[in-house]
């Protein structure tokens, strides 16, 4: 257990979750503005789950210091966003007959080693601007697929934490029967 009651909790920008649905969102935010229907309601769910699957890893973040429950569940709420998101994107490329590209394909592959590699947003706005709709949602399934395995893994790591440390309340009534213990 930590001997300090508010533990310092890190960066969330270090996080390679955070650093994957950032590349995410922006890649969505292009693709809608760029592909899709202007007033298409689409566009704002898209571009809302993107969102929500990068601002929800910063909301637990920062409240990671006071409540373990509270970060554990924002961490799966980013997850479930980008289950959303990903279904968004299945459906554009059924929607309009492109094919999505199937596991063990060259280009399946090569983008998979790609966002294995990268984590930069502009690394891959690079890539995004010059594809076609059809490439750029294949590209954001295969980002989307390996951000909610990260966050799978992030969800297990805070739940083995709580089980070895507990939580907010835990922490102090222990560090307030330490204190009581010395004044004896």
């Amino acid at each position: 257990m930590t001997n300090k009651l508010l533990p310092h909790t890190g960066n969330y920008k270090e996080l390679l979750t955070y650093q994957k649905t950032d590349v995410i969102y922006q890649i969505t935010y292009f693709f809608c503005k760029s592909f899709l229907v202007r007033g298409d309601r689409t566009i704002d769910q898209m571009v809302q789950a993107a969102r929500s699957g990068k601002q929800n890893i910063i909301e637990g973040c920062a409240a990671s210091a006071t409540s373990s429950k509270t970060e554990i569940k924002l961490v799966n709420v980013a997850k479930a966003s980008l289950k959303e998101l990903l279904e968004d994107y299945e459906d554009y490329l059924k929607t309009r007959c492109h094919r999505q590209w199937e596991k063990g394909s060259r280009e399946y592959e090569a983008m998979r080693r790609l966002g294995r590699d990268h984590n930069d947003a502009a690394f891959f706005m690079d890539i995004v601007r010059t594809r076609s709709p059809e490439t750029i949602a294949n590209m954001a399934i295969i980002l989307i697929n390996q951000a909610d395995y990260l966050l799978f893994r992030q969800l297990e790591r805070l739940s083995e934490d709580f089980l070895k440390n507990g939580g907010f309340s835990e922490r102090m009534s222990a560090m307030r029967r330490k204190e009581r213990e010395k004044g004896r």
